[in-house]
């Protein structure tokens, strides 16, 4: 939309691959613990301290990017992460954000690249929004050194929001309704090449109706099937839900304020094919945004309002590694924490970022506004 097992022996007993699972479950929780321990402790404002030294939650890292705003973010593990934002620009990480490298694809200055999918430390795509030939996608699989661009948006009336890959073959990219109904890109070679799916199977568009490009979320997926497209703008906020990798598509009601191109629900996060969080509101700073979070447990038929939300528009969330309950949810004006799986929030900080991603390694990433990236850290 619009910018914005088997067992083994060894001398003195038997190791069963169960007690390997569950020593890494135990580890798995322990870290999510400390993790969460953490957030419940924060400042109000990162990059202080605390009462009695305590560390703030997010850990900034300087990315020497001051000017840009990172609103695609791809968190690979603690160590690997990649960002993209305005100005064409993308970075990446492999030791922590201690430094950053600056991959972005040539000639892609005035380019602005909201969503970024990272395989690994070498292996990305990213996304360019904008209306016509301003939509792109571009492939790299060295790092950032070169890159391809495997798509470029020729019809006018098209507007790419987010991308989603199911695994490191399959994937699809958003537009905005074009003829009445959403686009659907797929790719089933990482990105190398794009085709445009029927649109048979989608629901018609609400007049107005949209995604926002605020954090790379509005297009998400889990399992190798599942997949959905967060909307608004239109007189109602709406999520619809594929689970044929995009052929076929249903659609229902979020219970999140709509009925203004400002306002709808602008990030998801599935923890698994049933489980989902979403958030959002209205964009504009001097307007207020009740009723910003909501949560489904079957898929996205159905969807509840937080008792609970947060105080003002969330543009990013994510479930927390290992966890069924925790969930951070980031954006202007703070990052919100949920340990009851969305049902309350609480403001945990005060700091600006617009995309929140973890990982299985306990790695949470934060991006934001001028050149703001941060790594959760205890």
């Amino acid at each position: 939309m619009r910018p914005l097992g088997k067992t083994w022996r060894r001398t003195g007993g038997v190791r069963t691959a169960r007690a390997r699972r569950a020593g890494r479950t135990a580890a798995a929780g322990a870290a999510c613990a400390a993790a969460l321990a953490v957030l419940t402790a924060v400042p109000a404002q990162a990059g202080d301290a605390g009462p009695g030294g305590r560390a703030p939650a997010w850990a900034l890292k300087d990315t020497g990017a001051s000017t840009v705003r990172f609103r695609g973010l791809a968190a690979v593990d603690r160590d690997t992460a990649w960002v993209a934002g305005t100005r064409g620009t993308v970075l990446r990480t492999t030791d922590g954000g201690a430094s950053w490298r600056n991959v972005s694809p040539p000639g892609a200055a005035e380019l602005q690249f909201r969503d970024v999918e990272a395989f690994d430390a070498r292996h990305a795509v990213v996304l360019a929004i904008g209306e016509g030939e301003a939509s792109r996608v571009y492939r790299t699989d060295d790092g950032g050194a070169t890159w391809t661009e495997s798509f470029r948006n020729t019809d006018a009336r098209a507007f790419y929001d987010c991308l989603t890959f199911f695994d490191r073959r399959h994937g699809l990219a958003m537009s905005d309704p074009v003829d009445g109904r959403f686009r659907i890109l797929s790719t089933s070679d990482g990105g190398r090449s794009w085709t445009v799916l029927p649109d048979a199977g989608m629901p018609s568009a609400l007049p107005g109706e949209a995604g926002f490009a605020a954090s790379g979320q509005c297009l998400v997926s889990a399992g190798p099937r599942d997949v959905w497209l967060a909307t608004g703008g239109a007189a109602r906020a709406r999520v619809l839900h594929s689970a044929d990798r995009g052929a076929t598509w249903t659609v229902t009601d979020a219970p999140i304020p709509a009925g203004d191109p400002a306002r709808g629900v602008f990030a998801l996060a599935f923890r698994d094919r049933g489980h989902g969080l979403a958030v959002g509101g209205d964009y504009r700073a001097d307007q207020p945004s009740p009723s910003a979070a909501a949560t489904t447990g079957d898929a996205g038929r159905t969807w509840r309002p937080a008792g609970t939300p947060p105080p003002a528009y969330r543009s990013g969330v994510a479930w927390l590694p290992h966890s069924r309950t925790a969930a951070l949810a980031v954006g202007p004006t703070g990052t919100d924490l949920t340990t009851d799986a969305g049902r309350t929030w609480r403001t945990v900080d005060t700091g600006s970022y617009d995309t929140v991603d973890c990982t299985r390694d306990h790695g949470c990433w934060a991006a934001g506004e001028q050149g703001r990236v941060a790594r959760l850290e205890r």
